[in-house]
């Protein structure tokens, strides 16, 4: 069966159908939230895609559904009816779950991965495609799909007929990542079936655990050591991996890389009234973060600098009481060195700070990092940027060319006003097929 116009429109009914029947099934009450500012809704369209509804249709079946990391179950057997429907093969890839459980085999706590391939009963091959991929996992609380600020229903019925380019939708994941999520499906569907690629050259991979740990990521990459391809019968190998992140439609020519840890400070107790014979931790761990907040800790003229984000302080027991111990919690995003250097320059340059600070109180420990991650940008059409964020793109190993791009801000995507314009869905549509494309043909 090849995908058309017609096709895809049945599919934006399966989406609400499957929308109203997780409605119904759902007892969970969502937070309400008005979004703003909106502004009008004059649409200045010179042509409406015939893709609209069904794209808006399958986005906001995918912001109805809540996919809080760690709970992403519901989310990927959606996308499994979802893709089955839209004529692929659809695999579900079994994570252990985050929640404890008496029962390894209980499947109402299980997490997947979403691989799909074009076509029904299709090679489940993995060497030499363009792997298209994203997550599916969001940020809490969860917020209600709405549009221009009204919320809607999940499955409730609504006619996207009038909706405009100007259009605003919001709720938690319109951004990230599930708009790139809907943009992909829609831009590969449309390929493949026209037939613009061939369908043996591409795949689907939608992932849950990125916006914590990963896991997802790393899982499947972890997997892939389990299949074999030719020549040789060694681990299969992507021509090209497109990550769906929020890029503003802008073609990232990498990330910075993240390195996160705790310093620990240690003092000696005593009575508040008599500073000097005792030892504050606290004073010594607000010099030290004084210090670091104000070192060089490395740049790049890609990347900028190296910024340290402070986003956890505890110590002490009492105000009247010198504190014995404290302790801070780091975010660094790394502007130096490459993906596998930078983390060591950057904690090299910590410890530095520490020592000078007071080497006998300080302690440090730091959580495996990376440093600059680049993608391929050089892609014509496309206006370029490099991201701040951190993303699964180090998680995927292999040899393969990497693009990052998708709609939306990441300036709003983990915040209360998180949504887009239905030109951005629409426009990555366009963006992910010529990427695509030059993809596919550029590692032919």
């Amino acid at each position: 069966m090849r995908i058309t116009v017609r096709s895809l429109l049945l599919c934006s009914t399966l989406c609400a159908r499957v929308s109203a029947h997780w409605a119904a099934d759902s007892k969970q009450q969502p937070i309400v939230h008005h979004q703003g500012p909106l502004g009008d809704n004059n649409d200045d369209d010179e042509k409406t895609p015939v893709y609209r509804t069904s794209l808006l249709s399958l986005h906001r079946a995918l912001v109805d559904v809540p996919s809080i990391s760690g709970s992403e179950r519901s989310v990927a057997i959606l996308l499994e009816k979802i893709l089955t429907d839209y004529n692929y093969t659809v695999e579900l890839q079994r994570l252990s779950s985050t929640k404890p459980s008496s029962d390894e085999n209980d499947e109402s706590h299980a997490r997947y991965n979403v691989l799909a391939w074009p076509g029904r009963n299709s090679d489940r091959t993995f060497h030499n495609r363009v792997l298209i991929t994203s997550h599916i996992d969001v940020v809490p609380p969860y917020i209600p799909y709405a549009i221009n600020g009204t919320p809607i229903a999940p499955g409730s019925p609504y006619d996207f007929s009038d909706i405009t380019s100007n259009t605003f939708i919001s709720g938690r994941g319109s951004v990230d990542a599930k708009g790139s999520v809907a943009a992909q499906i829609t831009a590969a569907s449309l390929l493949w079936s026209s037939p613009s690629i061939h369908a043996s050259d591409v795949m689907l991979l939608f992932v849950v655990g990125e916006e914590t740990s990963g896991q997802g990521m790393k899982f499947f990459s972890s997997s892939l050591s389990n299949h074999t391809s030719p020549p040789g019968g060694q681990r299969p190998q992507f021509r090209a991996v497109i990550f769906g992140e929020p890029t503003e439609n802008k073609l990232a020519c990498g990330h910075k890389g993240i390195l996160g840890g705790s310093i620990f400070a240690k003092g000696k107790a005593g009575h508040s009234g008599y500073p000097w014979l005792g030892k504050s931790a606290i004073s010594v761990l607000v010099r030290a973060l004084d210090k670091l907040l104000s070192a060089d800790l490395g740049s790049s003229e890609r990347y900028g600098n190296t910024t340290v984000n402070v986003g956890f302080i505890e110590g002490g027991v009492a105000a009247n009481v010198i504190a014995k111990e404290a302790k801070a919690r780091l975010a660094v995003r790394i502007a130096v060195g490459n993906q596998t250097t930078g983390g060591e320059i950057v904690a090299e340059g910590i410890r530095k700070v520490l020592r000078e600070t007071d080497e006998e109180a300080l302690g440090l420990e730091l959580v495996a990092g990376y440093g600059p991650v680049e993608c391929n940008c050089e892609v014509e059409g496309f206006e370029t940027m490099v991201a701040n964020y951190g993303t699964d793109v180090p998680n995927l190993h292999g040899d393969h060319v990497r693009y990052l791009y998708g709609p939306g801000s990441i300036l709003v995507a983990h915040g209360d006003d998180e949504g887009l314009r239905v030109r951005d869905l629409e426009d990555a549509v366009e963006g992910y097929k010529r990427l695509i494309k030059h993809a596919v043909e550029d590692s032919a």
